[in-house]
């Protein structure tokens, strides 16, 4: 299969091009930096210069392709305060696929978030079956990363071979620049490892290869519609993520009230206290895809984090 994939060069990208490469397929990765594309020729894949704002290479692209992979997103401007402008992106993007795939069966797989875009009460066990389904009335109102992937579903109505995968936000492991290292940065500058409250509430996480694998996996088989989860650990509690921050970097866990995160947490400080597990049971019984590698615990032990 010939594949295209946004955000090839990023951290889930780095993962997914060898799998698929190894899997046989042949894929070509959206570059919009001279550094990417060299990056994705030295990983074996083709390189089609541009970026999520070039629609036109877009389309192109991947009406030449077999199947699309979708992981790219401004997260830059997101962090700075212009979540909607990457949204906004981020679904134009998504309509441009869509069109150029209708009616050909082909796949597209969609990345997209878990932690508190379901619109579930805090601590409840959100699965795949939550959420936005195929079946229902996309919305046209919302600008959120949710509407977007209810947007990828709704497509499996017009001869798409559609998917998500929602990512939970520790999607970990060595070379992670994400919110995991992100909390790591913040306590090693404030010098304390901070959780909120009793720091019982939970993250859901997993590793970022066998996150590459199950989206190896959607572009495969996958049915039309198909929400899938990759979730490897259903829920970590925060406070014992803090303790293995402090301990690596001998700085004390603080217990921090509500206000005192952005303090502690910057940019996080809307994340840290969420309580959001979930479970990937029904991901596991329709594609056979189970984790292998290690858990977010395990691999902040390893200590490479931390170097």
């Amino acid at each position: 299969m010939r594949v295209l994939v946004t955000g090839a060069s990023g951290w889930i990208g780095r993962g997914l091009v060898p799998e698929l490469i190894a899997a046989g397929h042949t894929v070509t990765g959206l570059a919009r930096s001279d550094a990417a594309a060299h990056a994705l020729r030295s990983a074996g894949a083709e390189v089609r210069q541009g970026s999520l704002d070039d629609l036109d290479i877009l389309r192109e692209a991947a009406a030449s392709s077999d199947g699309v992979v979708h992981l790219a997103f401004k997260h830059d401007i997101a962090f700075a305060g212009d979540y909607a402008g990457a949204t906004a992106t981020d679904r134009a993007a998504i309509e441009i696929f869509g069109e150029a795939l209708a009616g050909t069966g082909r796949p597209f797989v969609v990345a997209s978030g878990i932690l508190g875009v379901l619109g579930l009460p805090p601590g409840q066990v959100a699965t795949e079956r939550d959420g936005p389904t195929a079946d229902r009335t996309v919305s046209t109102s919302g600008n959120g990363r949710s509407a977007n992937a209810q947007h990828t579903l709704a497509l499996a109505g017009h001869g798409v071979r559609s998917s998500v995968v929602r990512l939970p936000p520790a999607t970990h492991g060595n070379g992670d620049n994400g919110f995991t290292s992100t909390a790591i940065g913040f306590a090693r500058e404030k010098g304390a490892a901070a959780y909120i409250g009793d720091g019982s509430n939970r993250w859901p996480a997993v590793h970022r290869d066998d996150a590459a694998r199950l989206f190896r996996l959607a572009l495969e088989s996958a049915p039309p519609g198909s929400v899938l989860h990759a979730v490897g650990d259903e829920g970590v509690p925060i406070r014992e993520v803090a303790e293995i921050f402090a301990a690596q970097l001998d700085v004390p866990a603080v217990s921090i009230a509500p206000d005192q995160a952005g303090e502690y947490v910057g940019y996080l400080a809307r994340f840290w206290g969420f309580d959001g597990p979930a479970s990937a049971e029904a991901t596991h019984d329709l594609l056979g895809w189970r984790p292998t590698r290690p858990g977010l615990i395990a691999d902040l032990k390893e200590g490479h984090y931390f170097a």
